[in-house]
């Protein structure tokens, strides 16, 4: 018998934790451990028609849809899409959540990033990381009396530093229901990020055709990590089951927390 982990997954809108580890979200939850999406705003600014509320209401119920889909837990913090910056308020509101759940692994964004809140999230995982430990900081809730390692969820971005994985885990197996997780956020994959991306005009007028046209048009983005980290496959798999992996996740340790070493890796990583 293992010990149950519980894995919280920080990112700053309803969907990203989905697309950076939706897929090995789905493995530990496989396993009978404890995995929370968190998303620090409430995406009430991520679409081009609604807005404000009704959007907020939206995208609450999408995330719904996942934890009844997949078996996640989801927070969804009230905080306005569009608009993060680090304060102490938000700090508190992370610290608060960190010591609540009690995780052993945080996964986090980079602080480099083409969105100021995925920025900024980041920057606040670190802000609270050490202080989750000291016991007169937001005194009221009981603090953690261990730091949980913190990992970066994998990204295309290469300054000031590229992404530089430590571990890379096959999602072969539970790649559709990554997939069907992101299909559950209708207002982004088939609305907001194609009229953003230009490709609103690709997205089938018939609901039943949808969730296809989703798996194809995010195929290659799904490969990425399996074909860029492909070494790291061999060596944690093998060479011939490493060189078959089609769908990876990556995740890089961050300094902030506990160390991501070799022992972290076979405990927080068992597959």
């Amino acid at each position: 018998m293992h010990s149950p982990l519980r894995i919280l997954i920080i990112g700053a809108h309803p969907d990203d934790c989905e697309f950076t580890a939706g897929g090995t979200a789905a493995l530990w939850i496989a396993r009978g451990d404890t995995v929370c999406f968190v998303s620090v705003t409430n995406g009430d600014a991520g679409h081009h028609e609604l807005g404000g509320g009704i959007l907020a209401q939206v995208r609450r119920r999408e995330a719904d849809a996942v934890t009844h889909h997949a078996g996640v837990q989801y927070i969804i913090l009230d905080n306005h899409d569009g608009t993060l910056i680090p304060t102490l308020e938000l700090r508190h509101q992370l610290i608060d959540l960190i010591r609540t759940f009690s995780p052993d692994l945080i996964l986090s964004p980079r602080p480099n990033d083409y969105h100021p809140d995925h920025r900024y999230t980041a920057q606040v995982i670190q802000d609270a990381a050490y202080m989750v430990m000291v016991p007169n900081v937001r005194a009221a809730t009981p603090r953690l009396h261990t730091n949980p390692v913190i990992a970066y969820v994998s990204d295309t971005f290469k300054k000031p530093f590229p992404f530089a994985p430590d571990v890379v885990v096959s999602i072969d197996t539970t790649i559709t229901q990554k997939i069907a997780m992101l299909d559950c956020h209708a207002s982004q994959m088939y609305e907001w990020l194609p009229w953003i991306g230009g490709y609103l005009d690709e997205v089938p007028t018939n609901p039943n055709n949808r969730l296809g046209w989703l798996t194809n048009r995010l195929d290659a983005r799904m490969r990425h990590d399996a074909n860029t980290y492909r070494a790291l496959l061999h060596k944690r798999y093998g060479y011939d089951r490493g060189n078959a992996v089609q769908y990876a996740e990556a995740f890089e340790g961050c300094e902030y927390g506990a160390p991501l070493d070799a022992a972290a890796i076979e405990r927080l990583f068992p597959f």
